[in-house]
């Protein structure tokens, strides 16, 4: 059942939200180029949305690709769903598409968070895992150069709802945190991103080996080694004020709690705990959706980390959670937040030149491979001490802020 939104911002700010994406997100923080396809990935209750992106990717000369998603339909597809069905893989338009587009924007908009709750975790799992060649072949060509992506927010009554605002204040936070209340987004991304730029510089003069994270709720170690690097700002999510490394997954020990519940496939995980050794999540429960969790961690290695993260509190215009990890991934508040995520590591974190890496080599750095990636939220106090491969050691991260 279509869900027609009941509020819709004023078109100034949905073609300033279009400008950010399509003529700053995209390449990298540079937008598009004449003459690029790009393709724009949007449910159909954000349709007003979508005609601002294709308008934006005509006036900037590039070819858009508009994909509507009718919202309200995975439900009856995973009940009538053969196995066969559901593991069904369009290889050749697939291939043809990743070797045709050279962008894509992503819009979230789940208008019922619930919708899976009774669907067989298996089911949505096994569909998710057939179309990982196409992630390996999109992230080859983002690695070599030839492609980028965006993920933005589109608000909806259900998640506005969940964290207790109306819609118009779940929007004003999408609206603050995008720089769409200025004149100017796009300059402002950009007075932002010189910034994140110097933390950067500042992370990645360090040579780490790993990183230690104490607070009431994690105990952990975080290996990385020398040849990784820090990413952020780079236009990957709108907005995105966090700092994150792909960590060497076998080199990841100890506990953490997560106190932000995730909303996933159609799903709902809350009260998360993971124990590690070794690398592999040896034990992991949670208060809400533990059977789901459970099922996730049983995609081929998924039982480990391909991402950490941190945001300070002093970049992020969030001021509220949201009930959507790419705004709870980067809130502020009083203490930052951070995330992990369980499966697939990204190679550009990797010092190097990444297109030159096998898939061997991947292997041997500790870059986890995995179909899932989903990131898990903490908003609690943390503190963070880097372990340098000199053997000296000093705090990165203390009270929601990098003091570097």
């Amino acid at each position: 059942m279509l869900n027609f939104p009941t509020y819709i911002p004023d078109q100034k700010i949905l073609d300033r939200y279009a400008d950010v994406l399509i003529n700053y997100a995209l390449n990298s923080g540079e937008g598009v180029k004449k003459g690029e396809v790009v393709e724009c990935v949007v449910p159909d209750v954000a349709k007003p949305l979508a005609l601002a992106l294709q308008n934006a990717v005509l006036k900037a000369g590039a070819q858009p690709m508009v994909r509507l998603l009718p919202t309200g339909f995975d439900r009856s597809f995973y009940e009538l769903a053969s196995d066969e069905q559901l593991t069904f893989f369009p290889k050749k338009w697939l291939k043809a598409k990743s070797e045709l587009i050279d962008h894509q924007v992503g819009i979230i908009a789940d208008v019922d968070p619930h919708e899976l709750t009774d669907t067989p975790s298996a089911k949505i799992m096994m569909s998710r895992n057939s179309r990982k060649a196409y992630m390996d072949w999109i992230t080859k060509k983002e690695i070599d150069g030839h492609f980028t992506w965006t993920l933005a927010l589109w608000g909806v009554e259900a998640k506005a709802a969940i964290v207790g605002l109306s819609i118009e204040d779940y929007w004003q936070q999408i609206i603050n945190a995008c720089f769409l209340d200025e004149q100017d987004p796009i300059g402002k991304w950009r007075e932002l991103a010189a910034f994140q730029k110097k933390t950067l510089a500042k992370l990645n003069d360090l040579r780490i080996d790993y990183l230690e994270v104490v607070g009431p709720d994690v105990n952990l170690v975080v290996g990385l080694g020398e040849e990784r690097i820090w990413k952020g700002g780079s236009g990957r999510n709108i907005p995105s004020f966090e700092f994150f490394t792909s960590p060497d997954w076998r080199r990841v020990d100890g506990w953490i709690r997560f106190n932000q519940p995730v909303y996933r496939y159609g799903q709902v995980i809350d009260g998360v705990e993971l124990k590690v050794e070794n690398g592999i999540i040896v034990k992991a429960s949670a208060k809400k959706g533990d059977k789901f969790l459970q099922e996730m961690l049983k995609t081929e290695n998924a039982n480990k980390f391909g991402e950490f993260s941190l945001t300070d509190k002093r970049t992020s215009r969030i001021t509220h959670v949201m009930a959507e990890t790419l705004f709870d991934e980067n809130i502020g508040g009083p203490f930052g937040n951070t995330h992990l995520a369980i499966g697939r590591a990204y190679q550009d974190c990797y010092r190097g030149d990444a297109s030159k890496v096998t898939k061997s080599g991947w292997q041997k750095l500790g870059y986890n491979s995995s179909a899932e990636h989903t990131d898990i939220v903490s908003t609690t106090d943390r503190t963070v001490t880097a372990h340098l491969t000199d053997g000296t050691s000093l705090v990165i991260y203390k009270d929601g802020i990098f003091v570097l």
